[in-house]
């Protein structure tokens, strides 16, 4: 009879091992039972495309990773690879504690059952499996899947607190989850003051204070048709060969641009990246800065890392205290060392407590995170579809129109261009930031008029720092159907917005090198308005941004600023051009800021918060989507094995084997009420 006790650890979202309560718990501890523990982290095929895993002539049993609405990868090119360095980083950080981890492709029940299996044939009993909780829908429905497989396995199965966010779930003041306020400042002022709300970091564990690991060869191996590669290069490589045709057809880097996001991923990278914000300064100047568009410094870039669990919110906070309060050597220097709690770092709190809302948003409305009619149930005809099925009576553009406009959109050729350069930082980079993900969401969702699901989608599939919660609930926000208490009424000018942000033109230009000859603001910012005289010469002529954008905005600046706190005086007109335009008010400036708002991830703020958790030239070249495999073998909609997200897929989309990306999917027009402002 065996004398052993196995503990199977799933790792999910909690890519680290300091500060996490399962590893803290077996270390600390001697009457837990165990004398195996088994780290296992499983790629699953309807969240990550594993086909790159296949071994040679053989065909994968699961669909295709793709999304449901729009057919584009689950998971993109940026954050396969940054969630590649942060595996391999967790595998060393747990190799350096004398245990380690077992990395397998599949469903979970499929592979529990596999090494469950295994392991007893190999005389280890197995004790029980244990878990970090979520709260995303797919997320739960596989915890479901878990617990019913260890019934079947007759082993204890325990959801641990996920203590990864600002303010722990057993300190929240709301009894039940439909107790979240549905406006953010209501939820914001139940829990302040914030600088004391985290509960105390957990300690690394020390080496060899966990349960023995479990000899690789008596761990049952990766099923057939996959193999898991031993090396971190070709575990890279493997993960990213099948999706990294997404980006083959966009064009060059720009001369001169440099990625605001230029981290690896991994719990090590995260603290550094964490000491380096605070030392640099830019931790006491965050709240001037965080709405800015170029540079690695403007914001934390703590948001890939927060999203993979490779650090924890109250990780952040509790380094922010040892700064405020000068109890740290390695930040004497910092900028504001010692002085106590400031401008920047209290806006970073906000920032945190805004990620914890998203998730239990989450928590409290469930499916309807994915629905075109949001939170709100909000079931007017007013969205524009690709997708012939899904096209409302009326329509005033055919789906195949909208589809050209949505490729238009995700290429960065519109002609508006803060919105052009965003997609193309984008496309180059997995990210943009919040200001301009707030622009980009509000052009497609109001001034557009499509389906607010296919930028939640393409944000999905691209950002390096996609996080399900914060993605899906600030793309429902900006489109109105989510909790912001002003709903529709808030629309972006996104002229005015980059007159507001980007006052130089330095960020359009920077990712737009077509508008790069153009010297006066409006027209980098719209090329169109550059008189046609000078098309020519400045190389406008036949550039589709120039001779057809999807939509014109007259907008008029009357004056320039005296300084940078002086705000453009401008003139706001009915928008025009080829593509028909809404009527839209006419405003006085708005501050770039509220003064009693906070802001959410990256700078957005609090009264206008719209982010989701969001290039090409137009000559001779093939466009992203051109490039993205077609096809896909079964769905994942509300019924079968692989369930959805609340809504079914169409079995028409992007077809054609891997070449052609044959768009087929439009969006819904919108009406637009006369109270409607721009910001």
């Amino acid at each position: 009879m065996s004398t052993n006790n196995v503990l199977v650890y799933i790792v999910r979202h909690d890519l680290r091992i300091s500060d996490n309560p399962i590893l803290h718990h077996l270390s600390s501890t001697s009457d837990h039972g165990f004398t195996h523990i088994l780290p296992l982290l499983v790629l699953l095929p309807h969240q990550i495309e594993v086909s790159g895993f296949l071994k040679d002539e053989t065909t994968s049993p699961f669909p295709e990773a793709k999304s449901e609405v729009g057919r584009y990868w689950r998971c993109g090119p940026h954050r396969a690879r940054f969630i590649a360095q942060s595996i391999w980083n967790l595998k060393d950080n747990l190799e350096s504690l004398g245990s380690g981890l077992t990395i397998r492709i599949g469903p979970y029940d499929e592979v529990l059952k596999a090494i469950v299996d295994g392991l007893r044939q190999n005389d280890h009993h197995v004790g029980a499996i244990w878990a970090i909780g979520e709260e995303g829908v797919e997320e739960k429905l596989d915890e479901k899947l878990i617990s019913e497989t260890c019934l079947d396995l007759k082993l204890d199965f325990r959801v641990w607190v996920d203590e990864k966010y600002f303010v722990d779930d057993r300190d929240l003041k709301l009894a039940t989850p439909k107790d979240l306020p549905d406006v953010f400042t209501t939820y914001r002022k139940m829990m302040e003051p914030l600088r004391e709300k985290p509960r105390t970091i957990l300690p690394t564990p020390s080496k060899n204070t966990l349960p023995v690991y479990i000899e690789a060869h008596k761990v049952p191996s990766q099923g057939a048709p996959f193999d898991i590669p031993s090396s971190f290069d070709k575990f890279e490589e493997a993960l990213l060969r099948p999706i990294d045709g997404v980006l083959s057809g966009i064009p060059p880097f720009p001369e001169g641009a440099k990625s605001a996001h230029p981290f690896f991923g991994g719990e090590d990278n995260a603290h550094s990246r964490l000491d380096h914000f605070i030392k640099s300064g830019s931790a006491y100047s965050y709240k001037s800065s965080r709405n800015g568009l170029l540079g690695s410094d403007f914001s934390t870039k703590l948001s890939a890392y927060l999203a993979q669990g490779c650090i924890t919110a109250r990780q952040v906070h509790d380094r922010l205290l040892a700064y405020e309060d000068g109890k740290d050597e390695e930040l004497v220097g910092s900028q504001g060392y010692g002085e106590g709690e400031n401008e920047g770092t209290k806006t970073i709190r906000f920032e945190l407590l805004w990620r914890d809302y998203m998730r239990l948003c989450t928590r409290k409305f469930g499916k309807k995170l994915f629905l075109r009619s949001g939170f709100r149930d909000d079931h007017a005809n007013k969205w524009k579809s690709a997708d012939k099925s899904k096209a409302v009576d009326g329509q005033q553009k055919s789906t195949d129109e909208t589809s050209r406009i949505i490729q238009r959109v995700f290429e960065g050729t519109t002609g508006m261009g803060l919105i052009d350069a965003s997609q193309r930082e984008l496309l180059q980079t997995g990210y943009t930031s919040n200001r301009a993900r707030q622009n980009v969401a509000s052009f497609l969702a109001k001034h557009l008029s499509i389906d607010w699901r296919y930028g939640a989608e393409w944000y999905e599939m691209l950002l390096v720092d996609y996080d399900v919660s914060s993605n899906w609930a600030n793309w429902q926000y900006v489109a109105g159907v989510g909790n912001d208490p002003r709903g529709e009424a808030r629309i972006f000018n996104p002229v005015k917005q980059a007159f507001d942000y980007d006052r130089d033109g330095e960020y359009v230009r920077c990712w737009v090198p077509e508008v790069r000859k153009l010297e006066k603001l409006e027209h980098v910012f719209q090329a169109w308005t550059t008189p046609r005289e000078d098309w020519d010469r400045l190389g406008l002529t036949g550039l589709l941004m120039a001779e057809d954008p999807v939509k014109k905005i007259d907008f008029s600046v009357e004056g320039k600023p005296k300084a940078s706190r002086r705000a453009f005086i401008y003139r706001r007109g009915r928008g025009r051009g080829g593509n028909g335009s809404l009527p839209q008010s006419s405003a006085a400036p708005q501050p770039s800021t509220d003064s009693n708002g906070s802001n959410g991830p990256d700078g957005s703020n609090e009264s206008d918060r719209a982010a989701a958790n969001t290039q090409r030239s137009n000559h001779g070249q093939r466009s992203a989507f051109e490039n993205s495999r077609g096809g896909f073998r079964g769905e994942r909609g509300s019924g079968g094995r692989y369930r959805g997200r609340g809504f079914r897929a169409p079995r028409r989309g992007y077809r054609g084997g891997r070449g052609a990306f044959v768009s087929q999917h439009p969006q819904p027009t919108q009406q637009w009420a006369p109270a409607e402002q721009a910001q």
